[in-house]
């Protein structure tokens, strides 16, 4: 990797680590927000914000079209146990995601474009930018999804943006290194809740009671087992899985009440679908055999991240060292929702650490951000 002696990798490294201390959490981002803000208004470009919790770096060069880049900026509900010089400052709130990084490439990629406009490139100009650039920063990327309501402002349309580029760091790839794919990248994710009510009884008296227990017992490994199945026939992935099961007060008494609560995993509307229907009769059936009530429910969640094929051919030309991801990756993202409103493509970039995302011993080392911060200057270049 590059010598740390480098003055991009320090700046790099002085964003990443400045707002690694801060972390907030969904829109509240009062400090990670002054602090972006704080950079941008030291560039020759427009400060946006078009929704709450996003500031935006509007470059208007003068041309046609535009190209939007991305950064997501809230942090996780997690304790960090890195024992960093550099950690968190806040407790109970860790930037386990690699968000700080993802902030501190987009702030290096609206330096850079200041940097060419101003003359301080060599045999740059702003005549070599082939589009307007706008750089948002959002909120609410753990949460609820503040991607949407960032495409909900109209600011692409005022813009003129007609493509996004996004990147997110991946622990499981090569440090410095780039993937991605044409097509589906990442999954549509639904939150799962199943609640029975029964009726509680002294297991001495068992059949007085109606056993929610029991039921959610019954349904969860059958409704697993069915998307494991509907996976099998349809060549494509889809995945259940329940992580929380409550039910029950005392051990010697018939459950009243059972809550179950998990995640579905797809990358097709019609596999949304099928999955919704099956689990639903599943619950049903349960609920049936043990004389309970049952209630079901879906989140919308995030859509699936389609990488637009065209788009990503322009890209793969663009950056040779893209490798190709194999086959779709099951976490999700709501870069997905930009993508419905126009053309994107979504990288990512290897930490080569293995250590999990939303692990609280999260860290990586700042040169791979080189690596992603020269992507966005070429992907900027694009015409």
């Amino acid at each position: 990797m590059p010598d740390e002696k480098n003055p991009e990798l320090e700046r790099l490294r002085t964003w990443r680590r400045d707002l690694h201390r801060i972390p907030e959490l969904d829109f509240d981002l009062p400090e990670t927000l002054a602090y972006v803000r704080g950079v941008l208004e030291g560039l020759s470009c427009e400060v946006l914000e078009p929704c709450e919790g996003c500031v935006c770096a509007w470059f208007d060069l003068g041309r046609d079209r535009a190209t939007a880049l991305r950064s997501d900026m809230d942090a996780l509900p997690v304790t960090e146990r890195t024992g960093a010089a550099y950690a968190s400052t806040r407790p109970g709130r860790m930037h386990a995601c690699g968000h700080d990084g993802h902030m501190a490439m987009a702030l290096a990629a609206a330096t850079w474009v200041d940097d060419v406009v101003s003359g301080r490139v060599s045999g740059t100009s702003a005549a070599n930018l082939p589009r307007n650039v706008l750089v948002v920063f959002q909120p609410a990327e753990e949460t609820t999804g503040g991607a949407r309501l960032v495409c909900e402002s109209g600011v692409f349309e005022r813009c003129g943006a007609d493509r996004i580029f996004g990147f997110h760091l991946w622990p499981d790839l090569p440090a410095g290194s780039l993937a991605s794919r044409p097509g589906a990248l990442l999954a549509r994710s639904s939150e799962v809740t199943v609640e029975y009510a029964g009726r509680s009884s002294h297991i001495a008296r068992w059949r007085e009671g109606r056993d929610a227990l029991a039921a959610a017992a019954r349904f969860v490994p059958s409704a697993e087992a069915m998307c494991g199945r509907l996976q099998k026939e349809a060549g494509e992935p889809c995945l259940l899985r329940f992580g929380r099961l409550e039910a029950g007060t005392v051990r010697n008494a018939i459950a009243g009440a059972a809550r179950a609560e998990g995640s579905l995993r797809v990358f097709s509307d019609d596999m949304f679908d099928r999955a919704r229907e099956a689990v639903t009769t599943l619950a049903k059936n349960a609920a049936r055999t043990e004389g309970c009530e049952v209630s079901v429910t879906f989140s919308e969640g995030y859509p699936p991240v389609a990488n637009d094929p065209s788009l990503y051919s322009a890209v793969e030309a663009t950056l040779p060292e893209l490798t190709r991801v194999p086959e779709p990756l099951l976490i999700a993202e709501d870069f997905s929702f930009y993508q419905r409103h126009l053309p994107g493509v979504f990288l990512l970039l290897g930490t080569g650490t293995g250590t999990p995302l939303h692990a609280d011993t999260f860290d990586f080392d700042e040169r791979v951000l080189l690596a992603g911060a020269d992507a966005y200057r070429r992907l900027t270049m694009m015409p």
